[in-house]
Formats: structure tokens, sequence, C-alpha cells
């Protein structure tokens, strides 16, 4: 059914879609429009984003602690209403006007928080910790690299990637100072090792017309279309049905294969910059 643009939490819904690298097949076919039917609930209630992030973050520890006691079913239904949250708290911050620096930290370390707690769990039930602390680590890589590729594509193709700006309250700082322990390090890694090798690419390359070329072609569409199907809400979708079908351990393999195109694509997006090189010369 086609929404009313005539209705006003429609034309803020329009206003506050995500503005993506890549689509996510299970956000565009099953999360988002669940999310976007909870936020017009939620739009003339007035209700806090970051009241709904902490229910995202409750539903997500609810999960894991019903995964840690066998109840495999009621954990894949948590997973699930976790993430229709999670992808309500933004659109819901951005529909009605309240992003904010305080809400972005809030959900990325209540992901961290959630994300740890099942993993924890699904080593617990599997008998497998240290497959489980692998598939952790695996996870966290991958959502770090869709993170800031998408960023440095953002940035390369002119869109607005800036932070919301900050309150300066003292949670906030907190979250703040937090983030950076936790994720600074990965971040600036990353970040780096991706405009490294561009550099490798684009070394003796004068041409600003050319070096832009080559940059654009970097920024892969398939790299990012990867990496926005093995987002949070297809993991988490994923880790459903393995638990539907009583399978936790699968998942943890999953998590590690899913890490393993890395270097390939990598290597592809390398190989259409010196071809856009190539072309430009």
């Amino acid at each position: 059914m086609a929404i009313s643009t005539r209705d006003p939490s429609a034309q803020a819904l329009v206003r506050a879609a995500k503005d993506r690298s890549a689509p996510e097949a299970a956000v565009v076919l099953l999360f988002g429009p669940l999310a976007r039917a909870l936020v017009r609930v939620l739009l003339p209630l007035r209700a806090p984003p970051s009241a709904v992030v902490l229910a995202n973050v409750a539903a997500g520890l609810g999960a894991a602690w019903a995964l840690g006691s066998g109840a495999l079913a009621a954990a894949a239904l948590l997973l699930q209403l976790k993430t229709v949250l999670d992808n309500a708290d933004g659109l819901l911050a951005r529909a009605s006007g309240r992003v904010t620096l305080l809400g972005r930290y809030l959900d990325t370390e209540g992901d961290l928080l959630v994300n740890a707690a099942v993993f924890a769990s699904l080593g617990h039930v599997t008998g497998e910790p240290w497959l489980a602390l692998a598939g952790f680590c695996a996870l966290t890589l991958l959502l770090g690299v869709g993170f800031n590729l998408a960023r440095l594509g953002g940035e390369a193709r002119g869109r607005d990637v800036s932070e919301p700006a900050g309150s300066g309250g003292p949670v906030e700082a907190a979250l703040e100072r937090l983030y950076r322990v936790l994720f600074g390090p990965q971040d600036r890694a990353l970040r780096a090792v991706s405009m490294h090798r561009l550099e490798r690419v684009l070394a003796g390359v004068e041409n600003p017309a050319t070096r832009r070329r080559a940059e654009l072609a970097y920024h892969d569409g398939l790299l990012f279309s990867y990496l926005a199907n093995t987002g949070l809400s297809t993991q988490l979708l994923v880790l459903g049905l393995c638990l539907a079908v009583g399978a936790p351990e699968a998942y943890l393999w999953l998590a590690l294969a899913a890490i393993l195109p890395l270097p390939l694509l990598q290597a592809r997006r390398e190989g259409r910059a010196r071809r856009a090189l190539r072309g430009a010369a």
C-alpha cells in the first residue's frame, strides 16, 4: 500500500530515509518496512530516539540471555525485534529532527555490547568459546570495514558524512571517550590502510582529473554492496535462522566466512583504479 504524501509523518519518513552506500536487502524487504511502521506510531507520541536505542539494547541482551539458557527460538525472535528497533531508532531521530551525537555513540556502543553478549552465549551453548571469540572478532572487523569504507566513499562522492553536533553533556562526553577507546584505533587503522592502498595506485599521478577518476573507481559499488549485505541486520537475521533450525554453531562459521572475500574485493577495487588510470592515459 502506497504511503500518502499528505500525511506529515509519511513526509517526515520519506525525508528521513538513510543515505546508504548500497541497499541492504534484509532492510529493504523486511526490517525497513517494519521500522517505518513503528516510527509512524512513535512520531506522534514524541518518543525519544534514545529510548528506542535502549529498547533495542534490552531486546538484544534478552536474546543473549535466552540463547545462553538454551531457548533458541525465543532468542531468534528477540534478535529480530532488536533489529527492527535498531533500524527504527535512527529513522525516528532523522524524522523527528533529533539526530544527536549522544544517540550515535549510544547506538554504536549498544550494538557492540549486545554482540559481545550474544557471542558469549553462542560460545556457551555450542561449547566452542574460542570459535565464538573468533566469530565476534570477524563480525566486529567486518562491520568496522563497512562503516569506514562507506564514509570514505561518501567523502569521495561529496556526500555529507559529518557527525551531528555535540551537546557537550557529561553522558555524551563519557560515551565519546569510550568510543575512542573501543573503536578509535580500528577506525584509524582501516581508513589508513584503505587510503594507503589507493595512494600506492596513484603514485606518480599528478593530474587532478585523472586522480579523481581513479579514486571514484576505487570506491567500488560491488564492495559496498557486499559490505551492506553482510551488515548487522543481515547478520542477526541469519543468526536467527540458524537458531530457529537448532544450528547455532553454523552461524559462527558463517561469521568467519564473511570476511574471506575482503582481500579479493580489495584487489578488485585496486584493479578498477588502475584501469581508470590506463583509460585516462
